[in-house]
C-alpha cells in the first residue's frame, strides 16, 4: 500500500512540473481571451516603458519596495497604467507590508482573474479586463471586509489624485 500512494504522489508531481514547464514555455498554451483594446507587441513597446512592458504585457514582476504606489495613501484612483481604466480606489488600499501596492476590493468590472501556474503552485493572476495588462495576483489573506488581498505591482499603476 505504501508503493501505491509513493507512485500516487510521484505522478502528482510529475504532472505538475510538466504542466508548470508546458506553460512557462509556450503561454500560448493558455486560454485565449479576447479583450476591448488589442495591439501588437511593437505597439505597447511603443506605448509602455520597458519595465511597464516587462510586468504588464510579459506577466513580471517589479522588485518589493520599489514602487513609490506602495506608500502612496492620497485620496484618488489606481488606473491601468497601459489603457487607463480605473482599478482601485483609495478607500480600499491598505499596506500589507509585502513591498507592493495592496488593495482588498476591485471597483467593479475592472479586473479579470485567470489560474497562474508558473511558479508549480497554484496562484490566481490579476489583469485588467479591458487591455488583458498583468497586474498581479489576488491571494486570500487581506483584511475584511472580503479577506481578499489583491497584491498588484505599482508599475502597472497611474495613480490620480482626487
Amino acid at each position: 500500500m505504501k508503493r501505491r500512494y509513493f507512485v500516487q504522489a510521484g505522478l502528482a508531481l510529475a504532472g505538475t512540473v510538466w504542466v508548470s514547464h508546458t506553460l512557462r514555455q509556450n503561454p500560448k498554451n493558455m486560454p485565449e481571451r479576447s479583450f476591448e483594446i488589442i495591439k501588437t507587441e511593437t505597439e505597447w513597446r511603443n506605448l509602455l516603458t520597458p519595465e511597464q512592458f516587462y510586468v504588464l504585457r510579459k506577466h513580471g514582476t517589479e522588485r518589493a519596495g520599489t514602487s513609490p504606489l506602495d506608500k502612496q495613501y492620497s485620496k484618488g484612483s489606481y488606473v491601468c497604467a497601459a489603457c487607463k481604466l480605473p482599478l482601485f480606489t483609495s478607500e480600499t488600499k491598505f499596506d500589507s507590508g509585502t513591498g507592493w501596492p495592496s488593495f482588498h476590493t476591485p471597483i467593479a468590472n475592472a479586473i479579470a482573474t485567470s489560474p497562474d501556474y508558473t511558479i508549480s503552485i497554484a496562484r490566481t493572476e490579476v489583469h485588467c479586463r479591458r487591455c488583458g495588462g498583468h497586474l498581479g495576483h489576488v491571494f486570500q489573506d487581506g483584511p475584511r471586509p472580503t479577506g481578499k488581498r489583491y497584491c498588484i505591482n505599482g508599475i502597472a499603476l497611474d495613480f490620480i489624485a482626487g
